[in-house]
C-alpha cells in the first residue's frame, strides 16, 4: 500500500460508536493495525469539513479576477520580500496614519525557521473551536494572494482583498511621500492584515513573521504570546551564519511581560531566546520540559498523538497530517492557546478535551506533504531547506510504503541546495531536477549540476519546465510492474510546490 487511506467500513456519522467496539469489529486483522485504523475513524467522528477553503481559486467573476489582477500588479511593482531594508520604520508609520488597527485586537506572534504557517493554522483551529473569531496573517502563499489573509479560518474573500487594499491606498502613497523607500510589497500586505483584522472584527490576530522578528514588517504588535518554532540555518545573508545569530534576531518577537512558547531549538539558539525572556520578563514554556509529545503512533491518514499542555495532559488526538515534526508542531500550538487562556501561569485548568480533538481533527495545511493524486500517489512538500527537507524525508519514510519515489525538485537560487539535496538522497530513487516561473528560481542546469555531485549521473533527470518534469516523474514511477507502489515527491519551494498544485488540478 503506497498511500494510507481511511476505511469506509465505518460510517463517521455514528459518534456514539466506542472505540473498543470498533477495535472489536477488526478483529480478523492484525491487532496494532486495528488499534492505529479504529483510533484514527473514532476521533475523526469529532471533526467537521476541514477549516475552509485552504487555497482558494482564482475568482469566478471576470470584473473581480481583473480587479484582484490590477492590485497584484500594483503590489508586484513594489520592492520583493527578498529585497529589505531592515526596519519597522515605515510599517509604523502607516500604522500611525491607519490609526494603530494593529492594537484593537490580541495576538499570538510566531516567529521560527521551520513549521511556523502549519503551527499557525493549528493555533487558528483551536481558537476557533473555543468560539473566538481569528484573523491569520501568513507568509508565503501557496497559490493565491489571498491565502495571506483569513478571517476565520479562511482566506479573505477577494472582493473584500480589492476592498481593503483600496481603502488603505491613500494612506500608503502618503507614507510612501515621506519615506526614503516606499512601502515594500510585504509591508504593504501586513497593513491590508492588520486593518482588515480591525474592521472584522476579530478577537484574536494570529500572526506569522515574513523573516526574522526585530525588525520584520509584522513586530509592530504588542503580542501576549510569542511562539518560537525550530530555528536552523536559513535566509543566512540577512539573519546571521549560526543558530544563535539567528535566534538574536528572531528574539525580537518577545514583549515585555509576554508568554513565550519555545519549541526544541539547538543550545545556543535556546540560551538567547532564555536570555532575552529573562531581559523583558518573560514567562518561557519549553518543549520537553513544560510541554510535549507524549506519544504518537501512525495512524490512517495522519497520526495519533497524546500531548502534554501547560494544564495537563490531552490524549488519543487525531493529527490528519504526516511526520514526527507536525505533532511538534501540535504541542506547541496547544501550548501557546493555553498561555493565550492563561493556563499554567495564571489557572490551573485543562481546556476541554472534546474542543481541541475536533479542532485538531479538522486541520489542513496545503503543501505539507499533501497527497494530490493517486496512481501514482504524488505528495507536495514546500520543504526549502536542509532541516525542512530531513523532516519531510522522515515523515514520508514513516507514513507511507513506497516501493520507489520519485523526487521532483525545483529551488530557489538563494538557499542552501546541497544540503536540501543531501536530506533528500537516501529516500529517492531518481530526482527530476526543475525550475519554477519566478526569477528567483535557481536555473535547472545549475541545480542538476549539483544534483549529479549528490545523486550520482544515473539517478539525475533534467526538465527545465515544471509540467515537463512532473509527467516525467510520474512516467518514471509507473515504469514497469516492478514499481507498482511507486510515488513521486514535489519539493524545494513554495512556489514550486504551488504551480504544481496548479498543474494537478488542485487550483
Amino acid at each position: 500500500m503506497s498511500e494510507p487511506r481511511p476505511s469506509d467500513r465505518h460510517d463517521a456519522s455514528q459518534p456514539d460508536d466506542t472505540f473498543e467496539e470498533i477495535v472489536g469489529e477488526e478483529t480478523q486483522r492484525d491487532p496494532d493495525l486495528a488499534v492505529i485504523e479504529a483510533g484514527s475513524r473514532t476521533l475523526r467522528t469529532y471533526a467537521g469539513s476541514p477549516q475552509g477553503e485552504a487555497v482558494p481559486a482564482r475568482p469566478t467573476d471576470p470584473e473581480t479576477d481583473q480587479a484582484l489582477r490590477a492590485v497584484e500588479q500594483e503590489l508586484a511593482g513594489r520592492w520583493g520580500e527578498t529585497k529589505l531594508e531592515p526596519s519597522v520604520t515605515r510599517i509604523a508609520a502607516l500604522m500611525d496614519v491607519l490609526g494603530e488597527p494593529q492594537r484593537a485586537y490580541p495576538s499570538i506572534h510566531i516567529t521560527g525557521t521551520n513549521g511556523k504557517t502549519s503551527t499557525a493554522r493549528m493555533i487558528e483551529a483551536l481558537l476557533n473551536a473555543f468560539e473566538l473569531r481569528t484573523g491569520r496573517y501568513t507568509s508565503p502563499h501557496v497559490q493565491s494572494i489571498t491565502e495571506r489573509i483569513s478571517l476565520d479560518g479562511s482566506p479573505i474573500e477577494p472582493e473584500r482583498f480589492i476592498e481593503t487594499y483600496e481603502d488603505i491606498k491613500p494612506y500608503v502613497e502618503m507614507v510612501d511621500a515621506q519615506q526614503p523607500y516606499r512601502l515594500s510589497f510585504f509591508e504593504v500586505l501586513t497593513g491590508m492584515a492588520y486593518a482588515a483584522f480591525a474592521d472584522a472584527p476579530v478577537d484574536v490576530a494570529v500572526v506569522e513573521v515574513g523573516m526574522g522578528g526585530t525588525w520584520d514588517a509584522t513586530n509592530v504588535i504588542d503580542s501576549t504570546v510569542a511562539v518560537v518554532t525550530p530555528i536552523s540555518l536559513d535566509h543566512t545573508d540577512r539573519l546571521g551564519t549560526t543558530p544563535a545569530k539567528i535566534a538574536g534576531e528572531k528574539s525580537g518577537v518577545i514583549k515585555q511581560g509576554a508568554t513565550v512558547i519555545l519549541a526544541q531549538q539547538p543550545v545556543d539558539a535556546a540560551q538567547v531566546m532564555l536570555k532575552k525572556a529573562v531581559e523583558v520578563d518573560a514567562t518561557v514554556a519549553r518543549e520537553g520540559m513544560e510541554f510535549g509529545v507524549t506519544s504518537r503512533e501512525v495512524a490512517v491518514g495522519g497520526q495519533l498523538v497524546t500531548l502534554r499542555g501547560l494544564g495537563g495532559e490531552y490524549e488519543e488526538i487525531f493529527l490528519p497530517l504526516y511526520g514526527a515534526h507536525q505533532a511538534h508542531n501540535a504541542a506547541v500550538a496547544l501550548a501557546a492557546v493555553e498561555a493565550f487562556f492563561g493556563i499554567g501561569a495564571e489557572q490551573a485548568r485543562s481546556l476541554d478535551i472534546d474542543a481541541i480533538r475536533k479542532a485538531f481533527a479538522a486541520v489542513i495545511s496545503p503543501g505539507r506533504l499533501e497527497v494530490v493524486r493517486s496512481s501514482p500517489t504524488v505528495v507536495l512538500d514546500a520543504a526549502h531547506n536542509p532541516a525542512g527537507a530531513k523532516a519531510a524525508a522522515d515523515g514520508i519514510s514513516e507514513a507511507f510504503s513506497f516501493s520507489r519515489l520519485i523526487g521532483v525538485v525545483g529551488t530557489s537560487g538563494d538557499k542552501d541546495v546541497r544540503g536540501l539535496l543531501e536530506a533528500f538522497e537516501p529516500i529517492f530513487a531518481e530526482v527530476v531536477v526543475t525550475q519554477n516561473s519566478t526569477d528567483r528560481a535557481m536555473d535547472a542546469d545549475e541545480l542538476a549540476a549539483i544534483a549529479v555531485e549528490v545523486f550520482g549521473d544515473d539517478r539525475v533527470q533534467v526538465e527545465p519546465r515544471l509540467d515537463d518534469a512532473l509527467e516525467a516523474a510520474i512516467t518514471l514511477a509507473e515504469e514497469d510492474d516492478e514499481y507498482a507502489g511507486a510515488g513521486v515527491l514535489v519539493t524545494g519551494s513554495v512556489i514550486t510546490v504551488g504551480e504544481a498544485r496548479l498543474l494537478l488540478g488542485r487550483g
